[in-house]
């Protein structure tokens, strides 16, 4: 500004000296700067730099418009010379430069040549590379003006800008939020996607809204509702940026197009999931599920038809992966069939196109088909057709292919063949999808799709390794959403796992332990206790055979790789997932073998291994053929403390679970009427797992919740030799405050339910001198300060239920102590409803249920002193109290709370004997409180029975 104001007062005193003449005219005045300034060479030097400063001044204090005459190639040759002048070390000049070009460019809206606006933008993109951020806006402007009207011959910035915008959704960093957000940039793409198309101009619209295809829907176009924001939708010539993905005439436009599509579906699944079109809308305007249905529906009909029309491998490439990504996040159980249907029998051809990237995409499409709402049913329906359907009368094929049914080949006399005859379920269809992956994996490739193989070893015989992988793959997804028609290949499939886990190659002995990993569980779920198949055939002797196989195959080696630790945390995977039944009926050799393989690899130093060894470690002493063996159960507790202690939250966490496991067992030990295991269980173990489980209760949540669970099962099982014991003293009343900390700590819902069912554990056991202890007041306290004020109604439920789990009155305390339960439970009926998240509200009438349980059973324990103070509170709240028992003894008869552990009768027999308990109590002299709380039991008792034997009537004369 200094720089103006000097200039100015030089100017004014030339002019006094001279005589008056007209102003010039601004033409004259640019021409003139316009020439001393080309006239001026580069140079560093001060002079030089303030009569450049003297120079822009000028030029940008002129008010020039179009009407003066400037030629457009003048200002060009200007801003070029400017720029030249102007070293991007000099930030003043910088700044004055970029004011200049926003200056001239405004004024005198100019259209600069493609060869100078090349110059200038890489000028002005460098200076904000380098330039001290002050210069920013400046710099900004120009670039904003060099664009603005000259957007068309910016071909490498147009490039850059749709590969920032890939880039930024890509990495996830970019959250489109807002619609308007998504309208705005689908509406600068469509922009785009119509750059470079001769004789095509169109207005860029403000903001894109999916338009409805009334000739695709079949029905007459439903006009949508109208608001402020789409009175201006603008009327172009292509519907979507969907329908131009196919019809540009670069086929490098074309696949980076395609790039940004699929990147803006990647991460879709939510937006997409309020579609809905199963059902006819006739409605006066259109709803906004209705229309996101129709642009997915508009979507998979643009892209299959690029998928007809495109030549090029590496656009079609893009188009399937496009269509794959459209396929994982599209709702097609709210949508009408046929979309997969398309989709499936359009890719198949695809399968045995020339070139491998087009070959492995179309897999990965099949793969996301048979994962998406697995099992669903149209998709089960394509996996029973026949091998060829869909393939010879494919009109969607390109002429170049030849569609053979090559996956049906085996060799001859092959042990695949015959274990397929055997297979259980051998009458069922067999599923071509498995077939031909099988094939893929195991068989030789064919000369007619062997071109330029990317991926594959040179002279390799088999199928190139990206395809072999997607295809490993792909039977994962088959093995995991539809196990009942892969089971019908599990020996079939098992020779493929051992096959591939042979091999060489670690990412193929990594697909196919994923693959062995999700056929066992697959199976563990196909043979649930709770299953509907016969117990008499749920552990088929096939399935033994399937894991005696793999337990003599390559497993073994996997588990022992240490060059590939990511291999052998697979290997350890499927090694947990082996069917328990299944395991107890293996030879004792192989046995023997999982289990030292286990606690072998639990002394690994990498964290993926020590993680999955402790989880299976962590399901292997749930079996019952191991959980009554002392040493194994001695063995697992000492590998997960050691893993309890490491660096890596995810291997403590694993460790923390399992040690939950491992606890669950010592307390189904008690259950058994031979107490060996519990005398034989080391004392000194018990107190190291007591210490560890307090350290991890201070941990991460991750960790902590299945610590405090580990808590309550210790403490639940300890004798009464431990609790006597000097050295248990110390450690139990620190568990329990360790419990007591975690119940009122802000932490996850799940770590505070589990610290209140641990603590009510701990209530249950007969040794522990609950009552008379110094933590019984801070224990209670707790629970009833969670049962009144926690966020989360599921923490409150399980409060209330450990505050009602003590089976005699002194285990409450003091009458004080009791009075305290009892209010604080009348306070929590008063705060049920106080929540500001709606979803909580569905626990309102669980909660209700367990605090009248709690409120009955004090009741049924109450000595006389506290039932003075229970006719105090019930003479302030009595009114409240009995609306809720009346409900909760109502609920049990109309059965409307479901889950609730007691029966109408049970409910009645409760208070009855509350009741009966308080008759029996030895009232002081004087005192009125056991005839008043027994007249209020008998009352509500009353009402209960008239208005039940009021709704036995009803029902008896409604059957008359």
């Amino acid at each position: 500004m200094a720089a103006v104001q000097v200039v100015g007062s030089l100017l004014r005193g030339l002019t006094r000296e001279a005589p008056r003449e007209p102003p010039p005219e601004p033409g004259n005045v640019f021409r003139r700067l316009s020439a001393r300034l080309r006239a001026l060479r580069p140079d560093d030097s001060s002079f030089a730099r303030t009569e450049i400063h003297l120079l822009f001044d000028q030029l940008i204090s002129e008010n020039y418009s179009k009407s003066d005459g400037v030629a457009p190639e003048d200002v060009n040759a200007l801003l070029v010379q400017a720029c030249r002048l102007v070293p991007l070390s000099q930030n003043d000049l910088v700044s004055k430069v970029s004011q200049l070009i926003h200056h001239l460019l405004n004024r005198l809206q100019v259209i600069v040549d493609e060869q100078n606006l090349d110059f200038l933008l890489a000028y002005t993109i460098s200076a904000i590379q380098q330039c001290s951020s002050w210069t920013h806006m400046a710099i900004l402007q120009a670039l904003a003006a060099l664009v603005y009207c000259n957007g068309s011959k910016c071909q490498k910035l147009l490039q850059n800008a749709l590969k920032g915008i890939q880039s930024l959704l890509n990495s996830g960093k970019m959250k489109l939020i807002l619609t308007e957000e998504l309208g705005a940039l689908l509406a600068v793409l469509k922009k785009a996607m119509f750059h470079g198309l001769p004789g095509l101009n169109i207005e860029i619209p403000t903001v894109l809204y999916p338009t409805l295809l009334p000739q695709y829907d079949g029905r007459p176009p439903a006009k949508p509702q109208q608001s402020e924001s789409c009175a201006s939708r603008p009327t172009v010539p292509s519907k979507t940026l969907r329908q131009m993905t196919f019809i540009l005439l670069k086929f490098q436009t074309r696949a980076c197009a395609l790039q940004v599509l699929s990147a803006i579906l990647e991460g879709s699944k939510q937006f997409l999931s309020v579609a809905e079109d199963t059902s006819d809308h006739r409605r006066a305007f259109t709803l906004f599920s209705v229309m996101i249905a129709s642009s997915i529906r508009e979507l998979h009909r643009c892209l299959l038809l690029a998928l007809v029309a495109e030549s090029s491998s590496q656009t079609l490439t893009q188009i399937i992966k496009c269509l794959a990504n459209l396929v994982s996040n599209a709702p097609y159980n709210r949508l009408k069939l046929s979309l997969l249907t398309k989709v499936w029998n359009q890719i198949k051809p695809y399968i045995r196109h020339k070139d491998v990237n087009v070959r492995v995409s179309s897999l990965t499409l099949l793969g996301a088909i048979v994962s998406t709402h697995a099992p669903f049913p149209e998709v089960q329906l394509l996996l029973q057709q026949p091998c060829s359907s869909g393939l010879s009368n494919s009109s969607s094929a390109p002429p170049h292919l030849s569609l053979p049914d090559w996956w049906k080949k085996a060799p001859s006399g092959s042990s695949l063949e015959e274990t397929t005859i055997n297979s259980p379920r051998n009458s069922s269809e067999p599923c071509w999808l498995v077939r031909l992956c099988i094939s893929l994996v195991v068989l030789p490739k064919e000369d007619s799709c062997s071109g330029s193989e990317a991926g594959s070893a040179t002279g390799s015989t088999y199928e190139p390794s990206p395809m072999r992988l997607e295809a490993l793959q792909v039977l994962a997804h088959l093995a995991r959403g539809y196990f009942s028609m892969a089971q019908v290949y599990l020996m079939e499939l098992g020779e493929v796992i051992c096959k591939c886990m042979g091999e060489a190659d670690p990412s193929v002995q990594l697909h196919g332990a994923k693959l062995l990993e999700e056929l066992g569980t697959g199976l563990i779920q196909q043979y649930k206790p709770d299953s509907a198949i016969a117990p008499d055939q749920r552990v088929p002797a096939l399935v033994v055979t399937f894991w005696t196989m793999m337990l003599n195959g390559p497993l073994p080696r996997a588990l022992q790789n240490s060059e590939h630790p990511t291999l052998q945390a697979s290997a350890c995977d499927a090694l947990s997932s082996i069917l328990l039944e299944a395991f107890s009926v293996l030879p004792n050799d192989r046995q023997i073998l999982c289990i030292t393989l286990l606690l072998g690899l639990n002394d690994n130093k990498n964290r993926l291994v020590k993680a999955a060894t402790s989880r299976a470690l962590g399901v292997y002493v749930l079996f019952p053929c191991l959980r009554q063996d002392v040493i194994f159960v001695a063995d697992t507790a000492n590998a997960v403390l050691m893993s309890l202690q490491d660096k890596s939250l995810n291997v403590r966490a694993k460790a923390a679970w399992s040690l939950g496991n491992l606890t669950d067992t010592l307390i189904i030990s008690m259950e058994t009427p031979d107490p060996s295991f519990q005398e034989e269980f080391s004392g000194l173990l018990l107190l190291e797992m007591l210490r560890s489980a307090i350290e991890a209760s201070k941990d991460e949540d991750k960790v902590k919740s299945n610590a405090v669970w580990v808590l309550g099962n210790l403490l639940h099982f300890l004798q009464p030799s431990h609790i006597e014991t000097p050295r248990f003293t110390a450690i139990i009343e620190e568990a329990i405050l360790a419990l007591i900390s975690t119940v009122v700590v802000e932490a996850a819902m799940k770590v505070r339910w589990n610290a209140c069912y641990a603590l009510g554990y701990v209530f249950k056991h007969p040794a522990l001198p609950l009552g008379t202890a110094s933590w019984t007041s801070q224990a209670y306290n707790a629970l009833t300060s969670v049962v009144t004020s926690c966020k989360n109604f599921k923490v409150r439920i399980k409060s209330a239920t450990a505050v009602s789990i003590p089976g005699k009155r002194e285990q409450y305390g003091s009458t004080e102590q009791y009075t305290r339960i009892w209010n604080a439970l009348v306070t929590a009926f008063q705060k049920s409803e106080d929540t500001t998240d709606f979803l909580e509200f569905k626990y309102c009438a669980s909660l209700w249920t367990q605090i009248c349980q709690a409120l009955i059973h004090l009741l049924s324990l109450a000595s006389a002193s506290d039932l003075t103070c229970n006719k105090e509170a019930l003479e302030q709240d009595g009114n409240m109290v009995r609306s809720y028992i009346l409900q909760f003894l109502k609920s049990g008869a109309e059965g409307d709370d479901i889950g609730t552990p007691h029966s109408s009768q049970e409910r009645d027999q409760m208070v009855k004997a509350a009741l009966e308990h308080i008759g029996s109590v030895q009232a002081l002299a004087g005192d009125t409180a056991k005839r008043a709380i027994m007249g209020y039991l008998e009352d509500i008792l009353t009402v209960h029975l008239d208005s039940a034997g009021s709704q036995v009537a009803l029902l008896g004369l409604t059957q008359r």
